[in-house]
């Protein structure tokens, strides 16, 4: 997984912190973590896409959380960051080189490392789309939404 993956998570939390009343511009999000505006706007114009986010042009604009931290799952924040493919691609290499040797009857089954890596993959999808956003602003330290909105104050003051 990508670090827009928590580029995306953060900026997320910043924004459900900072309420729906302003809009805030990739530069200043990116000012807040430190990051290259232009790859962060690449990530955060993928979470427009998927309806995570919504966005504004103009001197007012930027972006606002889509829906309410409630009904933003973690699985959305990574899908659209990522894509919706699946993380494990099998290639079925058991059936090169020496591989190649052995009967067909071997292959009828899905091997065990894909088995296995799937089966991992659907329990990791499963739990990232159990979690929500709110869930994380839950478990945040008591003085991050406090420190967002000092933050937002003073780069809108």
């Amino acid at each position: 997984m990508g670090e827009g993956v928590e580029w995306g998570l953060h900026c997320c939390l910043v924004l459900a912190w900072i309420g729906d009343d302003e809009a805030l511009s990739t530069a200043k999000l990116a000012r807040w973590f430190e990051l290259p505006p232009a790859y962060l706007n690449k990530r955060l114009q993928a979470l427009v896409r998927a309806g995570v986010l919504t966005s504004a042009a103009g001197a007012r604009g930027g972006f606002r959380l889509a829906r309410p931290p409630e009904k933003i799952t973690l699985m959305d924040v990574v899908a659209a960051i990522e894509g919706p493919e699946e993380a494990f691609r099998c290639s079925e290499i058991r059936q090169r080189g020496a591989g190649a040797e052995a009967p067909a009857s071997e292959f009828r089954h899905a091997c065990g490392v894909s088995v296995a890596m799937r089966r991992a993959e659907l329990a990791w999808r499963r739990e990232l789309a159990a979690q929500t956003l709110a869930d994380l602003m839950a478990e945040a330290p008591p003085s991050a939404p406090a420190r967002a909105r000092r933050w937002h104050e003073r780069v809108n003051g």
